[in-house]
């Protein structure tokens, strides 16, 4: 339940509905108008809207021990660009410095709760979503297509990501993450569990899908594994390459510049962690058949990989969101039945599936905060504020759907007969 305010301080009446005055000018009418009818059913925490003329619109459940986020808009055209553009609109007017928001993961998180919220804010802007569809179809990851997909994110410089990254350079999500433990630790403990899970043995070959700045074929290499490692990154193959000569594990991995649809070698294990959501819908069976085709009778591929529940498939596959937009062109996110279903069909057989969504949480929580904390030295790389106001947006809209469980991630592991 709510009501409009233009106090300063939240005022509760006895039923926990909130009490105040409506803000009486034109704006604040026009804001209301729009506003109430996808914030009036909050059943969870409150948002204030503060408004170019500083007029207030507070809605929430009314519950003061839950949390309240504030939401300062800085150009009325916000309003235009939600109406017509959805939440690609509500990212791209965010971007644009439009409006701004003391806490973005909890304001994306109390949408999430009350989701009822988070769908009249996605039914705005159905053209802008079908716009964008057709551009995502555009992007579609070819041998040429994926190149290009890959650098637009990853060839952002090896500097960049090395200023808020933990030191083992791992941009994919920890695993049974403790708040009193470094990132770094729960980062080679997931390298542990892929090592585990690939039935990786000393002297095996391993066959590493999407391979990163190097650090799973790094702790690999310490057990005594020869990892070969394919990226469609230039930036991630000089620093990989040079990892391995100067931390002397080079006798035992090599990095190649390399599609995984051109690979032909046999391996003993294959290691994708969080590789698969840039394959895209259309080349799910032929990345299954390579990981067929590529592991040796009786071998195990091991992957990471993020996930969204198949009861709202349908409608991400349908548009294109703010993540496909802006910073992975070209991805597709799987299910877990998709994921099964097409291995099944390429010969493999599923073996072990463990989730750990929360840790993602977790994970991108810190990054934000590195993140933030770097941002002096990051703009010295030459990134501007809509740079950093993207990033921040990004990171905050993924914390909240894993918190949520919107999506997943999860181990899958899948072997071939031998």
């Amino acid at each position: 339940m709510s009501l409009q305010k233009n106090l300063t301080h939240a005022e509760f009446d006895r039923s926990g509905s909130m009490a105040g005055s409506v803000v009486p000018t034109m704006q604040g009418r026009l804001w209301h108008r729009f506003l109430s009818p996808i914030f009036s059913g909050l059943h969870y925490g409150h948002v204030e809207f503060i408004l170019p003329s500083g007029g207030k619109l507070l809605f929430g459940s009314g519950n003061e021990k839950e949390p309240i986020v504030q939401v300062q808009i800085h150009n009325n055209r916000t309003l235009w660009s939600i109406v017509t553009r959805g939440m690609l609109g509500v990212a791209e007017s965010f971007i644009s410095a439009h409006w701004s928001c003391d806490n973005l993961a909890r304001l994306f998180d109390l949408c999430l709760r009350n989701r009822a919220t988070y769908e009249k804010l996605y039914s705005h802007g159905k053209v802008a979503r079908w716009i964008a569809h057709l551009k995502h179809l555009a992007r579609a990851n070819s041998i040429k297509g994926s190149r290009k997909n890959i650098s637009f994110h990853y060839d952002l410089g090896n500097d960049f990501y090395r200023l808020w990254l933990d030191p083992t350079m791992t941009y994919s999500s920890a695993y049974k993450t403790e708040e009193h433990e470094a990132l770094e630790q729960a980062q080679l403990r997931k390298l542990d569990r892929v090592l585990q899970l690939s039935n990786a043995r000393p002297g095996d070959t391993i066959l590493e899908i999407g391979c990163g700045w190097g650090a799973f074929a790094e702790r690999a290499a310490t057990i005594g594994c020869k990892v070969e490692g394919l990226t469609l990154s230039t930036e991630q193959l000089d620093y990989s390459i040079n990892r391995a000569k100067s931390k002397g594990f080079d006798n035992l991995a090599r990095f190649h510049l390399r599609d995984y649809r051109h690979e032909t070698g046999q391996y003993d294990a294959i290691a994708s962690i969080e590789m698969i959501e840039a394959v895209g819908e259309e080349h799910w069976p032929v990345y299954f058949k390579h990981l067929h085709d590529n592991l040796r009778p009786g071998g195990r591929a091991a992957l990471q990989a993020i996930t969204i529940d198949e009861n709202g498939f349908e409608k991400y596959r349908s548009g294109a969101d703010f993540i496909q937009t802006f910073i992975f062109p070209g991805g597709m996110l799987p299910t877990e039945v998709h994921l099964d279903d097409h291995a099944k069909k390429a010969g493999l057989i599923p073996v072990f599936r463990e989730t750990f969504t929360q840790d993602y949480a977790k994970t991108l929580a810190r990054w934000s905060k590195a993140f933030l904390a770097q941002w002096p030295q990051i703009s010295k790389l030459g990134y501007d504020e809509r740079f950093k106001r993207m990033w921040l947006f990004y990171l905050a809209y993924c914390e909240a759907g894993f918190a949520n469980n919107t999506i997943n991630v999860g181990h899958y592991c899948y072997e071939r007969p031998a």
